[in-house]
């Protein structure tokens, strides 16, 4: 008997030892997440950079003055809101928890334009959207490669608004002086 207790004793101290060693392989097996490190890093940085181009976008209605400007400005608010909620959608499915926050280099970029206007600012701001879109035109081309059907079907969709996006930007910074 004595035996067996002094077995099953080793046994469990063993296991709890080997339980406390790997917090990482701890935390896959509790972790909520449904997606791989690829689908989380998408999602994450889908809504950061949505979010940072609407914030930008509504300094641009206010400080420039250039009509072009501001046709974009509307519509990266529309369809970065818009991108925003079906993203929102698949972080839900994914059980994905990625702050709603924009990160310090973007703030920064946003600091820097609130303080410029009309031509200066128009500059700026499409500068900042061409480096952006190109940037996100990268990230959405990898996610068409991702394990989960629903982010690949999703970057495929939002891909060629992203292209016009950049296209966009670009034709009217051409323009810009």
């Amino acid at each position: 008997m004595k035996k067996l207790i002094c077995i099953l004793l080793v046994g469990n101290v063993l296991f709890a030892y080997e339980s406390c060693q790997d917090n990482k392989h701890a935390k896959n097996y509790n972790d909520k997440t449904m997606t791989d490190d690829g689908g989380l890093y998408f999602i994450k940085n889908g809504l950061e950079g949505g979010l940072t181009e609407i914030k930008a976008s509504k300094l641009a209605k206010t400080n420039s003055t250039n009509p072009r400007v501001i046709s974009f400005a509307n519509m990266m608010i529309a369809d970065h809101s818009k991108t925003g909620a079906e993203l929102k959608t698949i972080e839900a499915a994914k059980m994905v928890d990625a702050h709603d926050a924009i990160n310090k280099e973007h703030q920064q970029k946003i600091a820097a334009l609130s303080s410029k206007t009309g031509a200066e600012f128009d500059k700026a701001y499409i500068e900042m959207m061409i480096a952006d879109h190109e940037k996100a035109v990268e990230l959405f081309t990898d996610a068409t490669n991702n394990t989960s059907n629903l982010i690949q079907d999703f970057s495929r969709k939002i891909l060629p608004v992203i292209q016009m996006h950049l296209d966009s930007a670009k034709a009217i910074g051409a323009t810009l002086k």
